[in-house]
């Protein structure tokens, strides 16, 4: 065994409260180097009168490492533990202390779990788990009161450029409410609502007005009453890394320099306040100078940003926050941010952008979830690109084992956004690879999200050509593909087990891109099947029992011989359920 692949902590993701009863635990080994990890667990005051071995399953994998996982439910809420290593005759016992080729006398040395306070639990929002979100850009969604439009509005469904206005409105967004709840969707998220001098409004001027060009503080209530009337829930964007260079404080510094009394509410790096070489004399976000840094570290910034935050939820019954530049943002910041918005609503869902890997910000103590990016490349880069099963396999093992278990359940897995092409786009304009991609997004762990106007067939590259106007105009709308959307989000939300049941790879091999996956809980158990080739396939697999049906027609499928054959279409799939009896 190679004992320098093995790793465990007693914290973060590796052992962590799950719930106010249980302990997860994880190890990492070489890949493919051991047969078994046992945990030998009891209570570090009784270790005789409550010591229990546990086996952990291998929960996923990698291109280096196993990852080993099981749940633990101490007697005490104590727990105190080692881990047997086995392979073949050889065992090593692996401690707090280190590694020992005999098992130390319990417990000294051995690892703590001191206690589990339930206050230090990871609670995330149940209703995120029920989720599925459609992501809203309000200027391009659709024009409900033109009266609203800015100067020079285009006509709608226009080139998008860096600047230019279309007149999409929050009057738009409340009139196609029902075609929303039609789709299935039961969250938005919205991009930034609040008065701005840009179309996108992440430049923001005042942080407590709708802009005018969307309508006022009323109708977005309004729209957010409609929203919950209609089980939707509602999820705000906050810019709180920076503002526009027009927000009022801003404008003082720029009036009266060192001498404003909002001096130190932004990063001031030399006077005057201005752009030098082309390059700010402030900080800002990237090196836009219309966008100044905030000092959140200062308090009446952070008080400030805090009220906004408060307010809205307050003022719209608002369900979340995503937040803008995340990881630009201090953490003290953050930590004080979750703690006023969840006394204001305990079951508020905060989402932080951050595109790599988040676990500092995902801990309990800040975000519940972050813009799973990195699923979303991986994804990508499988089903419209040319990674095998094996590797894709490995990158999603990679990814599962970044997190706590209970953010893995909320994580926000989309598959574009207004900062990146266009779904049908990255699938090179073919249907079958999108709908692969869709699938999984609708059958894997965590929160989906779709991008307004994917479900329709909108195509698009990067920022600006990914915000194109919605199409409204049926004629001009994918009912085929809209159709298969509504399918994908009505069996996810109809099947517990492809929300909360859990996730393994059946079959992921070496330079074959065909993979089965499944899902299971208590009651369900489904499989996935997908043909990821050009060429018809035929994916086989070992299934005793013969109760499964298609999930999708019901029709009945039986193994011969105690293996599945499904024959699939270039770039196929099939999904089989069955029910499983009361344990």
């Amino acid at each position: 065994m190679l004992l320098e692949a093995m790793y465990h902590v007693p914290r973060d993701k590796w052992a962590y409260a799950y719930n106010p009863s249980t302990i997860h635990l994880r190890v990492r080994t070489k890949r493919d180097d051991v047969q078994y990890v046992t945990a030998l667990t009891g209570d570090k005051y009784d270790w005789n009168g409550t010591y229990k071995e546990i086996q952990l399953e291998k929960a996923a994998s990698d291109n280096m490492f196993d990852y080993w996982e099981t749940a633990v439910k101490p007697k005490f809420k104590r727990l105190t533990y080692i881990f047997r290593i086995t392979a073949g005759t050889e065992n090593i016992y692996l401690a707090d202390n280190g590694i020992h080729y005999t098992p130390p006398y319990p417990t000294g040395g051995y690892y703590e779990f001191s206690y589990i306070h339930e206050i230090d639990v990871f609670k995330v929002p149940e209703w995120a788990k029920e989720a599925v979100f459609y992501q809203i850009m309000t200027e391009r969604f659709a024009n409900g009161n033109p009266d609203l439009n800015p100067e020079g509005t285009q006509e709608w469904g226009g080139r998008p450029e860096l600047d230019n206005y279309f007149g999409g409105d929050l009057q738009g967004v409340l009139n196609h409410l029902d075609d929303l709840t039609k789709l299935g969707v039961n969250a938005i998220y919205f991009t930034p609502l609040f008065q701005a001098n840009s179309y996108h409004k992440y430049d923001t001027v005042d942080y407590k007005k709708v802009d005018p060009q969307f309508g006022d503080n009323e109708m977005l209530k309004k729209v957010a009453e409609q929203c919950h009337r209609r089980g939707i829930r509602v999820m705000l964007d906050a810019v709180f890394n920076h503002c526009s260079e027009d927000f009022p404080p801003f404008q003082d510094v720029l009036k009266n320099g060192k001498n404003s009394k909002y001096a130190d509410w932004f990063h001031i790096n030399e006077y005057p306040v201005q752009i030098k070489d082309g390059i700010p004399t402030y900080d800002t976000f990237g090196f836009y100078g219309n966008m100044p840094k905030f000092n959140t570290a200062n308090p009446e910034v952070k008080d400030y940003l805090l009220d906004v935050a408060e307010y809205w939820i307050k003022e719209i019954k608002l369900d979340g926050w995503r937040l803008d530049v995340a990881n630009e943002v201090d953490n003290h910041f953050w930590r004080d941010f979750r703690k006023v918005v969840k006394t204001a609503n305990p079951e508020a869902y905060i989402v932080g952008e951050v595109w790599s890997d988040s676990l500092t910000w995902l801990m309990g103590d800040q975000f519940d979830s972050v813009m799973n990016y990195p699923f979303a490349d991986k994804v990508l880069e499988f089903f419209c690109g040319s990674m095998d099963g094996y590797n894709f396999a490995n990158e999603m093992g990679s990814l599962i084992m970044r997190y706590p278990q209970q953010t893995n359940e909320v994580i926000f897995n989309m598959l574009c956004s207004h900062d990146t092409p266009r779904l049908l786009t990255r699938a090179g304009e073919d249907k079958r690879r999108l709908k692969l991609s869709v699938v999984f997004l609708f059958t894997y762990i965590g929160t989906p999200c779709i991008f307004y106007g994917d479900e329709v067939g909108i195509r698009g590259e990067g920022d600006p050509d990914c915000r194109k106007c919605m199409q409204w105009d049926p004629a001009k709308q994918d009912k085929e593909l809209y159709d298969f959307y509504r399918l994908m989000i009505d069996l996810r939300k109809s099947n517990e087990a492809l929300r909360k049941g859990r996730f393994r790879f059946l079959k992921a091999d070496h330079n074959d891109p065909c993979i089965i996956y499944e899902r299971m809980d208590d009651s369900l158990h489904f499989t996935v099947w997908m043909n990821n080739t050009p060429l018809e396939r035929t994916l086989s697999h070992p299934m005793e029992t013969k109760d499964w049906k298609d999930a999708l027609t019901e029709d009945a499928v039986v193994p011969t011989n105690g293996v599945m054959n499904i024959k699939l279409d270039p770039y196929g799939y099939r999904i089989l359920y069955r029910q499983l009896e009361p344990s």
